[in-house]
């Protein structure tokens, strides 16, 4: 799960107003870890500090930011081990920023031989 807000949408918590009528985060975390489907997760820093590194013509290019110019940016991430997405999907829809930005899901396709 990517866990996205606004870009205008201040790096701080939540306010109340924020919250009132979404799911506690913390509820949903012990929720999700007691049946065994959280893996890990953390929040990331501000898209200001993210760096973007691309290889081209055997030039190393940095640049400041996020890759992209978009309406959201990833705030964190969380990786669940679930059966299917719909099983993904319900449980991402309780969490808090489901409610206040989005969350995007992603099956892990791993490395040949893994």
């Amino acid at each position: 799960m990517l866990v996205c807000r606004d870009v205008d949408d201040s790096p701080a918590p939540p306010t109340q107003a924020d919250r009132d009528g979404a799911p506690d985060v913390g509820r949903w975390w012990q929720e999700v870890s007691d049946a065994g489907k959280y893996v890990t997760g953390d929040r990331l820093r501000p898209a200001a500090e993210a760096m973007t590194v691309r290889v081209r013509g055997g030039e190393v290019l940095v640049t400041q930011g996020p890759f992209t110019e978009t309406s959201e940016v990833v705030a964190g991430f969380d990786v669940l081990e679930c059966a299917s997405m719909q099983e993904a999907v319900d449980i991402a829809s309780g969490h808090a920023m489901a409610h206040a930005g989005a969350i995007e899901i992603r099956a892990m396709w791993p490395f040949e031989g893994e």
